[in-house]
């Protein structure tokens, strides 16, 4: 009876709430329609509730239908304007520190420190920012990276045999991608101890941020700290190193060499959203990659006989490692790379915070203070802006499919001043991936496997699949005609 009461009681004061904030923005503008649930938690289980499964387009769909594809909500303990809604999307991105500032649950801030890129505001964002994209613009990636990144795929790839998960192995190759770019390390011990604990940070991100009743935040915190430490002993020593004339060409290196010195701390927050940026993204990108592929014969098919014919080129010229002409010359694998990105929704969206009262479209104001997310995957999985949108359809991507109509409404890297800086390099990272794994590999699912959404897009049994390579099926086959 007493939980009773408390429902009637919370429902009843959400109610007020909304209704007493109606009223007070009524003086500049509207609230979008909507409803802010339940008091403290508004809407965030049945968001969560509903990213958890393989479908988690029920929530913001129910919404668009009752309110429009602009509507108020309450996530993660703030209330929040949930935009599903293209042009008002690109207005959030394009008005970056004018009208809206950088803002994330307080879980993802603690865990990823106000040193970090994705937290950093104003003229020290674009200077870090404009670094970071100096690291990984194309010429850098094709002068120097790319060695590096066709180099370590193929080192992992050499291990593979029988059973895999597939997003484990695709995370221990980034990992040591971003290691090796960032501060110039190969694989050894410390990288792997450094990965674990990462992976434990990043499980904390969308939790309570409050240690006395998350497990998981709690545990997320203490790896956070383990990582730091580590991370701090590099810099210092990187800077004694600096001392006695030792330069390296890395991003750390870049970071010591800068005009504004940066203390350890701001350091450390830097690499550590770096490193979180540059493996967790693009190795579920690999996995979904795959899983579409698998899914989808016709694609994987061109997309083999595409980089087969590379494969050729290059055993003619006896040249090993892929170039960057090879790169350029991967068209069908380009447009793979960006149905994955599409439907996988690796990024979801992004939370901004109005810094003023902002009109948007329709008449409605958002309140100054109040936290915005941009839907990414709302408008990637809207039938308006792409048809048949739930498909894998890499053939839409074609100049011939209207190329145009499409690109105007795909931002899986964001927009703006913070377009993810590290979005070619991904691209690159995923296409050498593709061009190794389906010339030098067969596989097969392991067992069924679903996608989830909550706390980050993933499979939920990390894609386990049996792989086998292509010279030992030729030599089986080879053996097999002999003895007959």
């Amino acid at each position: 009876m007493a939980f009773f009461f408390f429902l009637l009681f919370s429902s009843l004061f959400a109610s007020s709430l909304f209704l007493f904030l109606r009223s007070a923005t009524f003086r500049r503008g509207r609230l979008p329609p909507g409803t802010l649930g339940l008091p403290l938690i508004g809407e965030t289980l049945h968001l969560i509730s509903a990213y958890k499964t393989e479908n988690p387009e029920p929530f913001i769909d129910e919404r668009v239908r009752r309110f429009g594809p602009v509507f108020t909500t309450h996530l993660f303990g703030e209330p929040t304007v949930f935009s599903a809604d293209l042009e008002t999307n690109r207005f959030i991105l394009q008005n970056e520190e004018k009208l809206f500032e950088c803002s994330y649950p307080g879980s993802i801030s603690n865990l990823l420190g106000n040193h970090s890129l994705l937290l950093m505001k104003g003229s020290l964002h674009k200077r870090m920012h404009s670094l970071t994209m100096s690291f990984a613009n194309s010429s850098i990636i094709r002068d120097r990276l790319l060695v590096d990144v066709d180099r370590l795929i193929r080192l992992n790839l050499q291990s593979w045999t029988g059973r895999i998960f597939l997003l484990e192995e695709a995370k221990k190759i980034t990992f040591e991608l971003a290691v090796k770019q960032l501060m110039s390390f190969d694989r050894c011990e410390w990288t792997q101890n450094l990965m674990k604990e990462y992976l434990l940070v990043i499980e904390g991100f969308f939790t309570v941020p409050l240690p006395l009743f998350s497990t998981t935040y709690r545990r997320a915190i203490q790896a956070r700290r383990k990582v730091a430490e580590q991370l701090g002993t590099v810099v210092r020593q990187r800077r004694k190193e600096r001392e006695g004339g030792v330069k390296k060409k890395d991003m750390l290196g870049a970071l010591l060499a800068g005009e504004n010195s940066l203390s350890d701390e701001q350091i450390v927050d830097f690499l550590l959203a770096l490193l979180v940026a540059g493996y967790e993204t693009t190795s579920t990108t690999m996995t979904l990659a795959v899983k579409f592929l698998t899914e989808t014969p016709l694609a994987l098919a061109q997309l083999q006989e595409e980089q087969e014919k590379i494969k050729g080129r290059k055993k003619e010229s006896e040249q090993q490692l892929l170039q960057w002409n090879d790169y350029k010359s991967m068209p069908f694998t380009q447009c793979v790379v960006n149905e994955t990105l599409r439907v996988g929704n690796i990024i979801s969206g992004v939370f901004r915070r109005a810094i003023t009262d902002v009109n948007i479209k329709g008449g409605y104001t958002i309140p100054k203070g109040w936290r915005v997310f941009a839907s990414f995957r709302a408008v990637h999985m809207n039938h308006h802006h792409f048809n048949d949108a739930h498909s894998f359809n890499p053939w839409r991507w074609q100049q011939q499919n209207g190329l145009g109509s499409t690109t105007n409404a795909f931002t899986p890297f964001g927009g703006g001043p913070r377009l993810c800086p590290g979005y070619e390099l991904a691209r690159v990272e995923l296409s050498v991936f593709l061009h190794h794994l389906v010339t030098q590999f067969r596989w097969v699912p392991a067992e069924d496997d679903k996608l989830v959404f909550f706390p980050t897009t993933r499979t939920q049994k990390r894609y386990p699949i049996y792989v086998t390579r292509k010279d030992e099926t030729t030599q089986s086959t080879t053996q097999t005609v002999h003895s007959q």
